[in-house]
């Protein structure tokens, strides 16, 4: 579009809300509304709300429209992530109406795709850039009510009865106040707690929520009590049942400011909104903000001045991605202290991807290599996934995985108290996936259990949160050198001939010479030998270990015993854990776990030679760190734990770099 040409805009979900962003767009400098996407184009009284050229029959004909720039996406909570996603794989830029996911995850992955695509993407919260929020953080700054202590804020009303098909009680829609109106006050509680630290917005560094959850098993009304760094406490409340007084009152060591209904300001069609300053001395000020434009014109052009700008976010006040996605999380840990999970974030409900798809591999996968003992070719990585809190977030990542071809999975009994083997379990089923397909690494045994009478036990619970009847690859934990290795040895045999476990098993955190131990013992009592490692291997060699019990085969005596026997190594910590990711100098690496592991001269002249030979790769360190691992002359097989898709992403791009043994040995030197 020219520099002065209208942003056009389209609607997908024809309801409510959209008519209120229609005024917006007409109250707007920058916009109009060209279009619509609705499934029902002929609903009586369609064409009266909204007088477009364009009505499209269906989502999907608004996307391809090519007279369409942005799309507002007003569609139910759930509907959120699988239109964005969409919206910015058919190149449109987006304002979602809040909130932007069901949770983080969700926005996470709906970022990632506009970032893919190059297309903005923001969250519209309309009270956040209307000049009525800029005033009060204008008289924040002043220190009109000297420095801020504590915020108080509420959002609640009563709807007349309940009606379990309405979308604030329907559970099928993500219904409740924690979303779809506690997002107000929570967002409102982080702007202006950073606004007292100088900064966009705040984290809190303490959450605890909590919620009645009514009949349909929504938040009926719900409160929250935030900490932030900078000792600001916030009490945040919401309700579809219970009217509140709904006054955001900031509390500060010489008064307090008081606003009525702040995500109104003066009203939706305009008008006066009402800043309140009681000073402790007894005196009060009112700050009237007149506004003759629609409420949600304010958004329409904070969108519209970022996609002009070819920006993919929202300046500040607006809502940029970190302050989307920091939103989210706190309304993440409200929810999960409430005990609130919707039917549709279910393993029985969530059977397709985000994007609304039948899980597939995708074209062009990434490669695979045969692992002596596993029936089938591997991944060149396995993905461990235990940073997850439940199936809907974890899915996101398992998805996308699978997707690129990744069929090699990292799970064990401990990580999170086993909900990452139960993760794993309801994926693959719920997307009813062949288990022959998938690879699965299980892991028990770990200390203080660390005993042989301990791996079937353990087992007999992996494999029923798994929901498989055997694991492709098994380690022992951790070892017990008071317990004579052939104890361990004959223990998983007797797993080995039940069938439990079909592939190579072995120690994780062994020594080499405990190693040869076992093997030695298999060989002379006919019992099967451990085949596999999963020790710590990395281009930077660990130092001290990160968990008591941790050992490395990063050193040279162990790199020579690995290639020596060809014993594939399922490598932990694989990229240093975070070791190669500041290239800006060892100054900024003050994190205390990467301090006492990591820090030697040896390694930061590996780090150094990673970051010279990225350059001329034109990829980052972290990727050839992760490059070093896979061009060994023995098997490694590196475990990767993303977080993000971002991350997932970014790792798998690393798979892609081959690596000369010249090249290994100069970054060994």
């Amino acid at each position: 579009m020219s520099d002065g040409a209208k942003i056009r805009w389209g609607i997908i979900g024809p309801g409510g809300i959209a008519k209120a962003f229609r005024d917006g767009i007409r109250d707007s400098t920058s916009g109009e509304l060209v279009a619509i996407g609705t499934r029902n184009p002929d609903k009586p009284g369609l064409r009266d709300d909204f007088p477009v050229d364009r009505v499209h029959k269906g989502y999907e004909a608004l996307i391809a429209d090519p007279e369409v720039d942005a799309i507002y996406i007003a569609v139910p909570h759930p509907g959120h992530a699988e239109w964005a996603i969409k919206c910015a794989e058919g190149g449109k830029h987006v304002l979602c109406e809040k909130p932007m996911g069901l949770t983080a995850f969700e926005a996470d992955a709906m970022f990632h795709a506009a970032e893919k695509a190059g297309t903005f993407m923001g969250e519209a919260f309309m009270y956040r850039p209307h000049p009525q929020t800029l005033k009060l953080i204008e008289l924040i700054k002043a220190g009109v009510i000297g420095e801020v202590r504590m915020i108080k804020s509420s959002f609640g009303f009563a709807m007349p009865e309940f009606m379990p098909e309405h979308r604030l009680y329907a559970n099928d829609l993500a219904g409740g106040g924690i979303l779809d109106v506690g997002c107000y006050p929570a967002s409102m509680a982080r702007l202006i707690a950073g606004v007292a630290a100088g900064k966009a917005f705040l984290e809190p560094v303490k959450v605890s929520g909590m919620a009645h959850l009514g009949q349909s098993g929504v938040d009926e009304w719900a409160s929250a009590l935030l900490q932030f760094p900078n000792d600001i406490i916030a009490e945040i409340s919401c309700s579809v049942s219970v009217q509140q007084d709904n006054v955001l009152r900031i509390l500060g060591t010489r008064g307090r400011i008081e606003v009525a209904d702040f995500w109104f300001a003066g009203g939706k069609d305009g008008g006066t909104g009402r800043i309140e300053i009681f000073k402790s001395d007894g005196g009060h000020e009112v700050v009237d903000v007149t506004e003759s434009r629609h409420l949600y014109a304010f958004e329409v052009d904070a969108a519209g001045a970022a996609i002009r700008a070819g920006q993919k976010e929202m300046e500040s006040p607006g809502m940029s991605w970190a302050d989307t996605l920091g939103n989210l999380r706190l309304l993440d840990k409200w929810r999960a202290d409430a005990g609130l999970v919707y039917d549709i974030e279910t393993p029985a409900r969530r059977t397709k991807t985000l994007r609304g798809d039948v899980l597939k591999v995708g074209p062009l996968p990434m490669k695979k290599r045969q692992i002596a003992g596993v029936s089938q070719p591997t991944s060149l990585a396995a993905l461990g996934f235990e940073f997850f809190p439940a199936f809907a977030s974890g899915a996101i990542l398992l998805d996308r995985f699978f997707e690129r071809g990744g069929n090699l999975f990292d799970t064990a009994f401990i990580y999170g108290g086993g909900k990452t083997e139960a993760i794993f379990g309801d994926w693959h089923t719920s997307r009813g996936l062949k288990r022959d397909d998938l690879v699965v690494i299980g892991k028990g045994a770990h200390s203080p259990l660390c005993y042989p009478d301990v791996i079937a036990k353990q087992l007999d619970v992996t494999l029923d949160r798994l929901k498989t009847d055997y694991v492709d690859v098994y380690f022992m934990h951790r070892d017990n050198l008071d317990v004579p290795v052939g104890e361990f040895v004959d223990a998983m045999d007797a797993e080995v001939k039940r069938g439990r476990i079909r592939g190579p098993f072995g120690g994780s955190n062994w020594t080499k010479e405990r190693m040869d131990e076992a093997i030695a013992y298999a060989k002379a009592n006919g019992k099967t030998a451990p085949g596999a490692l999963s020790n710590n291997f990395s281009l930077a060699e660990m130092i001290k270990p990160i968990w008591e019990g941790c050992i490395a085969a990063s050193d040279d005596g162990y790199k020579a015993w690995l290639n020596d026997r060809q014993i594939p190594n399922f490598a932990w910590s694989s990229q240093g854990r975070g070791f190669f990711t500041d290239a800006a100098g060892r100054g900024k690496l003050d994190n205390e776990e990467l301090v006492h592991t990591w820090y030697s001269e040896r390694n930061f002249v590996r780090r150094d030679r990673a970051i010279e030979l990225a350059a001329k790769r034109g990829c980052q360190p972290i990727h050839i760190a992760l490059a070093y691992v896979l061009a060994q002359s023995f098997p490694v097989v590196p475990l990767i734990g993303p977080r993000t898709l971002w991350e997932l992403e970014d790792s798998l791009s690393a798979l892609e770099i081959e690596l000369s043994r010249e090249e290994v040995v100069w970054l060994e030197a």
